[in-house]
């Protein structure tokens, strides 16, 4: 008898492409191509030379065309992905006390941070259980709200508002929501993320959307007497931002395919194209699963359910570990949860370079794998 791990599910119901991570996601073949055609004259060159800062000047451009960015926002851009942008921040952009709002995992990460920081206050938490998000509350000693658009662990979204009567900068962690969710640059302050999700490409980088006053901000606590290491000095960072380069050598093929994302995005219609594509892939998803009688959407409430990463719940019976496996065995990756959340469920990625009609593709894949269980 054949064990269900070697089962195969028919061809005619694969997703043409299988890759489903929450990050590093799929990268499209037209990127990989624009990035061969240009190899020999791009990979293996200075970044301070024009051939590489024009490629980082396009990110920076596309940028401000895909957020409709305001007069006086900034693109700024450097090493080390969203974990060293939030150690960045708390020399840089936080001048004592922060209001954060912890909804999963990646949510409480900044919080984390800023209570390690010696020479800022204990920050103030708002928190709510997974599978929901909280709401942030403006007080007069805040001067910095953390808000974080999606939580990819939990597949919650949350809309992107400043505190009504808030006077502190609104700082938004967009990892994985940057490129898949609309937004109004009006209501934030600093937009931060990293390339591996919505934009296709490797980690390793970060890139922040910063307001006049965002970067009044930076200016005024790199001037003061607050110590702080080069590599997380977000002055140093604008003013090379500026010259359309890093402080120090990134990784080129990241910036290249990064710059082919954006490229993708705006030739189609801008965000609206690329928040559009995620947003059919999540109708998709969780009408399935509501349609189900064995699988249902992690997230109660439809508007809270996140149109860039989906979390499905199985029945009791139905293993949602054995699921992945065989779907892994068929070509079909990285739908296991989110391992700390500890949920029999499937977490599953709805990236703008996710084609919807291979979202309905998986849905039918795991029918036929429940149903010869």
């Amino acid at each position: 008898m054949t064990s269900p791990e070697n089962m195969k599910i028919p061809a005619e119901l694969l997703p043409r492409d299988g890759r489903f991570g929450a990050g590093p996601s799929k990268v499209r073949t037209a990127q990989l191509e624009a990035l061969l055609a240009d190899g020999t004259s791009y990979l293996g060159t200075s970044h301070r030379q024009s051939t590489v800062k024009n490629k980082v000047g396009e990110v920076r451009d596309g940028l401000r065309a895909l957020f409709n960015l305001p007069d006086g926002y900034e693109v700024l851009l450097g090493n080390g992905g969203t974990t060293c942008f939030w150690d960045a921040a708390t020399f840089h952009l936080i001048e004592s006390h922060s209001q954060h709002l912890h909804f999963g995992e990646f949510s409480s990460k900044f919080g984390t941070a800023v209570k390690a920081a010696p020479h800022l206050s204990d920050p103030e938490v708002i928190s709510t259980e997974p599978g929901t998000h909280p709401t942030s509350i403006a007080r007069e000693d805040v001067d910095l709200y953390a808000l974080t658009h999606n939580e990819t662990s939990t597949g919650v979204m949350m809309p992107i508002v400043r505190p009504e009567g808030a006077s502190g900068l609104v700082a938004v962690d967009a990892t994985s929501a940057a490129g898949g969710l609309m937004v109004d640059a009006s209501q934030f302050d600093c937009y931060y993320f990293a390339p591996q999700k919505s934009f296709a490409s490797d980690g390793g980088l970060w890139l922040a959307l910063c307001s006049p006053a965002a970067v009044e901000r930076i200016e005024k606590l790199a001037a003061s007497d607050r110590w702080t290491p080069e590599f997380f000095n977000l002055k140093t960072a604008l003013d090379n931002s500026r010259l359309n380069q890093t402080y120090n050598t990134p990784a080129l093929a990241t910036i290249h395919l990064l710059a082919s994302q954006i490229k993708w995005f705006n030739e189609n219609g801008g965000l609206s194209f690329s928040a559009g594509r995620s947003a059919r892939s999540a109708e998709i998803l969780y009408t399935w699963a509501e349609e189900s009688d064995f699988a249902s959407p992690f997230v109660e409430n439809a508007s809270e359910r996140s149109n860039v990463i989906g979390t499905i719940d199985f029945a009791d019976g139905v293993d949602a570990a054995l699921i992945a496996k065989i779907l892994r065995a068929n070509g079909v990756v990285d739908t296991e949860p989110y391992r700390k959340l500890g949920r029999n469920q499937l977490r599953i990625a709805m990236f703008p370079a996710i084609d919807p009609e291979d979202i309905a593709a998986l849905c039918g894949s795991i029918n036929y794998v429940v149903g010869n269980l």
